[in-house]
């Protein structure tokens, strides 16, 4: 199937809101009623969502084999934990999970994957019902006390992380199953937005009809603790963004600014690990880590350092396919398809 350059386009979308919460997490600003923070907050776990979903599509769209998806696993879990020393929200080592979970559900068919979808949630939910969510955290400072002791550590991994194996592995599995879909097909374009609004809205109702606090927090739509009601919000946001720009490309790709939005979303590994090491880093160098920002500071910083990223990857697709870190991940997980290429 040709490459759907809408959903590379979606990538980088992601990206900057992940570029925007991240941010504003390092930056240590305070939540307010402005403006930005209402954007920011709107767009927490929503933009890291899109991302995962999109990684699932990518998979059900391509003939990835199981060894190659269980060596990228074994490469991003290495990057992340590399990333954990400098910023611990990092999501790379639980894309490591996500990709084992998918690599059992590599040709399964749609209904398949929402079931595995929907388990995944069952398990999650039931955890949060037993366990205690809040062991590790210090809220305060959004720091997880014993995360990198082993117990800590998988706990973190598995169950009350930024981004948790449960329930996130569902969004991954959830993107399978839309590439199972035709996607270039107006009528699964339609649908896409119409159930992810209708989803999207559904999923802030249940929390509203109860009073317990545990009980809110586990039907609430929020990032933190993901409960189902978070899954549902997340995937139709995911919905509406993809449905979207499938929508609209052919409108965008005429006005030849597809490739400002494309070309980005290509390169978004090497673009995640440079808005870390080089935008929090440029941060740190100026003591700006220390809650000194506004929140619309932090969004102008977010814009302008996502402006730059897209010119850097439209520059560097005119002479490579891939980014650096997208070229060394192929390099190392697909040694023998290199070999052939080389031959």
């Amino acid at each position: 199937m040709k490459r759907l350059e809408a959903l590379d386009a979606a990538r980088f979308l992601a990206y900057c809101g992940m570029v925007l919460v991240n941010f504003r997490i390092a930056a240590q600003v305070a939540e307010g009623t402005d403006w930005a923070s209402v954007l920011i907050n709107a767009l927490e776990g929503r933009a890291a969502a899109l991302f995962v979903v999109l990684a699932g599509i990518g998979i059900g769209l391509s003939k990835i084999s199981a060894h190659v998806l269980m060596r990228r696993a074994a490469f991003l879990f290495a990057l992340g934990l590399l990333n954990m020393i400098e910023f611990e929200a990092d999501i790379l080592h639980f894309y490591a999970l996500y990709f084992m979970v998918g690599t059992m559900f590599l040709t399964a068919e749609r209904r398949a994957l929402c079931i595995g979808a929907i388990g995944v949630i069952f398990i999650s939910t039931a955890a949060h019902l037993v366990v205690d969510y809040d062991r590790g955290w210090n809220w305060d400072t959004l720091n997880y006390c014993d995360l990198w002791s082993f117990p800590g550590f998988i706990r973190n991994l598995l169950f009350n992380g930024w981004h948790p194996v449960f329930p996130w592995a569902a969004f991954l599995l959830i993107g399978m199953a839309i590439a199972r879909t035709q996607l270039h097909r107006p009528g699964v374009q339609n649908r896409l937005i119409i159930w992810g609004f209708g989803a999207a809205i559904f999923a802030t109702f249940p929390a509203r009809l109860v009073t317990d606090p545990d009980l809110v927090a586990v039907l609430g739509a929020q990032s933190l603790p993901p409960g189902p009601f978070y899954v549902l919000a997340g995937t139709g946001t995911a919905c509406i963004v993809i449905g979207i720009l499938l929508k609209l490309w052919p409108t965008i790709d005429r006005l030849r600014i597809g490739a400002v939005l494309s070309a980005p979303g290509r390169q978004s590994l090497t673009l995640y690990m440079s808005h870390i090491l080089l935008g929090m880093g440029l941060l740190e160098a100026t003591g700006r880590l220390n809650g000194s920002l506004s929140a619309p500071q932090v969004f102008f910083y977010a814009v302008t350092f996502c402006t730059v990223s897209s010119v850097f990857a439209l520059l560097c697709s005119r002479k490579f396919k891939q980014g650096p870190l997208e070229a060394l991940m192929r390099l190392l997980t697909e040694p023998s398809k290199n070999l052939t290429r080389n031959t």
